[in-house]
Parts: structure tokens; C-alpha cells; sequence
């Protein structure tokens, strides 16, 4: 079924550049040779030296140049066009493959309740059943706050904040998540890190982004370190270190656009909307502070958040943008 579903993928993919590449042609053959062949007669007209051959060899010229920019204007719009059609066929069903899962997993516990012989087992079933309701619920808030993120109505309140204690809290529910999962988990906070500016929420949703991807995507057994210090300039730093793989240096920007992964074959295999780090890019941006990533293939990787001084910012509720 997932083969099935993967060859029809491919084969939209296919017609969507087939229709774009048809309508570059038309352009060349109808517009743009044409065109060049006019802007050569204009020149020649023009170094002719008569009068009348000037003015029609400049209104030609302009005339040129209007066409010009109206082709490259339209091949700008088809192709993003195309990549928008592209982008909404990948959401749909990355977007249908996270919100299956759950509700397979529910409409399985539930039939099992129905024929349960023993109260036992009625009762895992039930723990089992909150468990996938919760877990469906928080991906439907996830995309939901993406929605809210892209269209720049997500509200963060800032607040100054120690880093302590929101590293507590993001420890806690990782550890949470990943019960079972065999991952290393170690969190170091060093004493003299600067309170920060920010909106706890959302700082450690950005934490639990980087978090579950090291888990994710970590050695085996993956080992996942949260480490909170100072920089030299006095900035607050939050890090995120894992044992796996690593990512190629020219993924390191592609990684952050939503919905990309690095390698979509082992991404089918490993659960995930493609949505984690683009959320997490939106609310450092928010915050006015920036993300660095130190990795490279076969040494692992470190996701950083660099958080400027909170005595510089205004204090209160901030609506992103971005």
C-alpha cells in the first residue's frame, strides 16, 4: 500500500515538472526568440544614424524590455506555482500519514475494549487509548500552531526568566516521551547563565523540537545531552548534542524550510511532519535570537540557540511577523 501510495507521489511530481517545462518551452518559441530577433533589428536601426530609424529603434528597444520583464515576471509566478502545488501534495499526505497513525492505533484499542475477556486488559487498552488521543491532539496543535506561526497571528508573552528551571521542565517531559525508547539523556545547566527575556512555552517546545530529533535521528543507543552556559559575550546558550549520523554542511540551511528531510526514503520509517525545526526557526526568530548548527556526517550533531540579553528588549506580550 505505501508503494502504491509512493508511485502515485512520483508520478504527480513528474506531470507537475512536465506542465512546467512545457510552458517554458512555449515561451522560448513563441515569446522570447521572437523577441531577441526584434531587439537585434532595433539595434541595427538605431546605428543606422537617420532620425526616424533612432525613434523606432528606441521605441522597439523599450518595447522589448517591457516584454522581457513580463516573461521572466511569468516564469517567476509559474514556478512558484509549481512549487506551491508541489508543497501542498507533500502536506497532504505527510499531513494524512501523522494523523492515520493515531487513529489506527485508537480504532484498534477500541475494538480490543469491545472483545476484551478480562477487566486487565480493558484497562491497558483505556491508558492506551488517552495515550493516542493525546498524542493525535498534539499534532493537530502542532499544525495548527504552525497555521497560527505563518500567518503571523502567534502571540508570545515575554517574561524574564531563569533558564533553570525551563530546563527542568523540558527534561521532564523528554524523559516522558521517551520512556522505552533506551535514549541517554544527560542535562547540565551551568550556575552563572543570565536570566533571559522570553516565553517559557515556547522556548521549550523549541527545546523538545531539537530533543526529539537528536532521539530520532541519534546512534543506537542514541545519547542526547541539554546543556544550558554563558557565552563569552554574555549571551545565554541552550544546546542540544546528539550521537548520530550527522548532516552533510549543505543540508544545514534546507534543514530549517518546512516539511524538508534530509533523506525522505528513511523519513517514512521514522515518524515526523517535517515541521519540528521550521517551528523552531519561527520562534527563535521571535525571540531575536539565532540558531547554529555544528554538524557534519559520521561526527553527530549540536543544535544551538543563542538568546540575547533580556536588558535590551521591552518586556510584554509580542505578536511574530515573520
Amino acid at each position: 500500500m505505501t508503494a502504491s501510495r509512493d508511485l502515485v507521489r512520483v508520478a504527480t511530481k513528474n506531470r507537475q515538472r512536465i506542465g512546467y517545462r512545457r510552458i517554458v518551452q512555449l515561451l522560448v518559441y513563441l515569446v522570447i526568440v521572437p523577441t531577441v530577433m526584434i531587439l537585434g533589428v532595433a539595434i541595427v536601426l538605431m546605428f543606422l544614424g537617420e532620425k526616424y530609424n533612432l525613434v523606432f529603434g528606441i521605441l522597439t528597444a523599450a518595447f522589448v524590455s517591457a516584454v522581457g520583464t513580463g516573461v521572466v515576471l511569468v516564469l517567476v509566478f509559474v514556478r512558484r506555482e509549481a512549487n506551491l502545488s508541489a508543497l501542498q501534495a507533500d502536506f497532504v499526505s505527510k499531513v494524512s500519514h501523522e494523523l492515520r497513525t493515531p487513529l489506527t492505533a485508537i480504532r484498534l484499542f477500541a475494538e480490543t475494549i469491545e472483545r476484551a475477556p478480562d477487566e486487565k486488559t480493558r484497562h491497558e487498552c483505556v491508558e492506551r487509548l488517552i495515550t493516542e488521543s493525546e498524542r493525535l491532539g498534539s499534532r493537530i496543535e502542532r499544525l495548527l500552531d504552525w497555521g497560527r506561526m505563518e500567518a503571523g497571528r502567534k502571540v508570545y508573552d515575554l517574561r524574564e526568566e531563569k533558564l533553570e528551571p525551563i530546563i527542568a521542565e523540558t527534561a521532564e517531559h523528554f524523559r516522558a516521551m521517551a520512556v522505552g525508547s533506551g535514549v541517554v539523556f544527560d542535562v547540565t545547566s551551568e550556575p552563572d547563565v543570565p536570566p533571559v527575556l522570553v516565553d517559557r512555552h515556547a522556548i521549550v517546545d523549541l527545546l523538545l523540537n531539537f530533543l526529539t530529533n537528536a532521539q530520532k535521528y541519534g546512534g543506537s543507543p542514541p545519547a542526547v545531552r541539554l546543556r544550558a552556559f554563558k557565552a563569552p559575550g554574555g549571551q545565554a546558550v541552550l544546546e542540544v548534542t546528539d550521537n548520530g549520523g550527522g548532516i552533510p554542511r549543505g543540508e544545514h540551511r534546507r534543514i530549517f524550510e518546512k516539511f524538508y528531510r534530509i533523506d525522505d526514503r528513511l523519513s517514512r520509517s521514522r515518524e515526523g511532519s517535517g515541521l519540528g525545526l521550521a517551528i523552531a526557526k519561527h520562534i527563535a526568530r521571535a525571540h531575536r535570537a539565532r540558531i547554529e548548527v555544528d554538524s557534519a556526517v559520521g561526527r553527530g550533531s549540536t543544535f544551538r540557540v543563542v538568546l540575547p540579553r533580556w536588558s535590551s528588549r521591552t518586556e510584554g506580550a509580542t505578536e511574530d511577523r515573520a
